[in-house]
């Protein structure tokens, strides 16, 4: 399931000082002082933006609060943080790449069905032994792959056979499998993700997101209200 670890928070002093530069004819000093001065008035920005049923841009000085992150992830909740525009993924596990060299119980969560994993399994089993074969086809009789709708792929050469085992292994693999990610954030967009999944259905994954946002500093005064 969702977890979350090594967690950095970044520029959030300055990001706070910042929001008073509208009000000021210098560049301000990033002193401990300044901070305490501008964390008032960030609070009131937070809130403005709360209560303004049309106005959400108060806070804007949130987005240079920048948030890193390793999260693991299922496969399902994938599009979901997809859908938001400062959620980068800096660098990700691959299923592409490694899903041969995977252990299948090893990366599919609880719910996945013992005969999902057993497939899977399957499927990278039948995926290596033909990669390790020296000569193809080893007897003159290339392997035949049979579809789900009865079609017969023979594979004249390895690179067929090693395509349609691997076809049969990504296709196979389900839903709840698991990678690991990279990611880079901001307060502001956190914020967004918090108060859109905190009723969400997938309350055991974006429960372990809500926990992970609100042990954040200030998360209270910024995000979660």
């Amino acid at each position: 399931m969702l977890e979350v670890t090594n967690v950095n928070v970044y520029d959030l002093k300055e990001s706070v000082i910042a929001c008073r530069n509208a009000m000021r004819t210098e560049p301000p000093q990033y002193t401990e002082e300044e901070f305490e001065k501008s964390l008032e008035r960030a609070k009131k920005l937070v809130h403005a933006t709360e209560s303004s049923p049309m106005v959400k841009c108060h806070d804007n000085f949130l987005t240079g609060i920048r948030v890193s992150f390793d999260l693991k992830y299922t496969q399902y909740i994938t599009k979901q943080f997809q859908r938001y525009h400062w959620f980068d993924y800096v660098s990700s596990s691959s299923m592409m790449h490694r899903l041969v060299k995977m252990d299948a119980d090893g990366i599919c969560n609880k719910y996945v069905s013992k005969t999902s994993v057993e497939q899977l399994q399957k499927d990278i089993d039948e995926y290596n032994e033909i990669a390790s074969m020296e000569y193809y086809p080893g007897e003159g009789n290339p392997l035949a792959f049979e579809l789900r709708d009865g079609t017969v792929l023979i594979a004249e050469t390895k690179g067929d056979a090693l395509y349609y085992a691997y076809m049969k292994c990504i296709s196979d693999c389900p839903m709840g499998a698991e990678l690991f990610v990279r990611v880079s954030t901001n307060y502001k967009q956190l914020q967004t993700i918090y108060h859109q999944r905190k009723d969400h259905k997938l309350k055991e994954d974006w429960g372990e997101f809500r926990k992970f946002v609100e042990n954040l500093p200030y998360a209270k005064e910024f995000i979660t209200g």
